[in-house]
């Protein structure tokens, strides 16, 4: 019996493995970094017998309210990710699996591998309306990837009030869409594959639509190191880059700062910051109320936004999620809060669960890959519904 985590975004630390049925198991910590809940192995034993895994120490853990209910996920091939038997007695979380064949891979939710990140920008910047930009690098050395998608040409030529003389806009909407800066949140890079399939589709007429009047902005990874090293939150130094965008240092939080200058140099009219949630089982968003600048336009577009998200999918829904801000005491290092605050622009955080959306189970699989493609594409459906009044 053989336990096994170096590879991309493996994490796991073995504790005694004496036999099938006691195998105990910890997870290791982000680097310079106190949070750890991400775990990624292979497990290479008989098939057809009992496994009982007890991953160990999770009092600790970054978020031991995400632990109950929570059902682990399996592959055997690294593309069908199942949910296996699970239970948490309040420290350790018990996977109870009889694998079916002599290898099978189990993790925290379904891996989204730095190769296949690679191959995602790879593709998408052989699309027509697409382009490449290297942003940067990382700690480790990694590329820091944009995808341009749009004809950026004249959208920088404004006139006093946007439109030429026949009243029509000249200027493009700039729409940002940032994903992983958590990077075990590995459902947003999902998401962010959907959308980009159904935003590069000649054939599809929202994406067509769409890409008249405006430039998507989009960072499929924004924390490619924490990804490869099996960090929950973390870059490679410990920075929680959903804490940087106050002030961004280019030597502990690049990511960040590389990615402001860009927001700084075209502008945002639009942003999204796609994430995952360890506790809530449901999909939802969380905007910026807590704000200096919030006002009524923005609590408008947020509205309009939400009703056409909601009449869109039933995967979505508004009435759970994190509680509202007060006026005036938003977390300004939070992306969110940072870019609506500085670009005076509609900025929302999507959340996916980890667990499964609770108002459309399915006990097979729980919130999947297939399930985050399918919410981005139809993200498009709720950006098409503000894009005219952003400004």
């Amino acid at each position: 019996m053989i336990i096994n985590s170096q590879f991309d975004s493996g994490n796991i630390q073995v504790i005694s493995a004496e036999s099938p049925k006691d195998i105990v198991l910890s997870i290791r910590n982000d680097a310079q970094s106190d949070f750890y809940q991400w775990f990624h192995f292979k497990l290479h034993s008989s098939p057809f017998v009992e496994h009982i895994i007890r991953i160990t120490g999770l009092v600790n853990s970054a978020y031991p309210d995400g632990w109950e209910n929570y059902q682990a996920v399996a592959s055997y091939d690294r593309e069908e990710w199942f949910r296996v038997d699970t239970t948490f007695d309040g420290g350790n979380l018990i996977i109870d699996f009889t694998p079916e064949y002599e290898a099978v891979y189990i993790a925290y939710f379904a891996p989204y591998s730095y190769e296949r990140h690679q191959s995602l920008i790879a593709s998408a910047q052989m699309a027509l309306e697409c382009k490449h930009e290297l942003l940067g690098l990382t700690i480790d050395g990694r590329e820091m990837n944009l995808l341009i998608i749009g004809d950026e040409t004249h959208s920088n030529e404004l006139s006093d009030n946007g439109n030429n003389e026949h009243g029509k806009k000249t200027s493009k909407n700039k729409i940002w869409i940032t994903a992983r800066q958590h990077p075990g949140e590995t459902m947003a890079e999902w998401l962010v594959e959907g959308l980009l399939n159904r935003l590069l589709d000649e054939d599809d007429g929202v994406a067509r639509k769409l890409l008249e009047d405006n430039v998507f902005y989009v960072i499929p990874n924004m924390n490619p190191d924490g990804s490869v090293r099996g960090h929950l939150r973390t870059n490679a130094v410990g920075r929680n880059l959903n804490r940087e965008w106050a002030a961004p240092c280019q030597v502990n939080s690049p990511e960040v700062f590389y990615t402001l200058t860009k927001m700084d140099s075209v502008g945002v009219d639009l942003f999204l910051d796609i994430h995952g949630d360890e506790a809530l089982p449901y999909n939802f968003v969380a905007g910026t109320e807590g704000n200096p600048g919030y006002s009524p336009r923005i609590a408008a577009l947020e509205n309009t936004f939400k009703k056409a998200f909601t009449a869109t999918t039933p995967e979505f829904q508004d009435v759970h999620g994190y509680p509202k801000d007060k006026p005036g005491k938003a977390n300004m290092t939070v992306a969110c809060n940072a870019v609506g605050q500085r670009f005076d622009c509609l900025a929302y955080t999507l959340e996916m669960p980890f667990k499964d959306n609770i108002e459309l189970p399915d006990p097979s699989y729980g919130w999947s890959p297939a399930r985050s493609m399918q919410l981005g594409e139809d993200l498009l459906v709720a950006i098409r519904a503000v894009v005219d009044d952003l400004r």
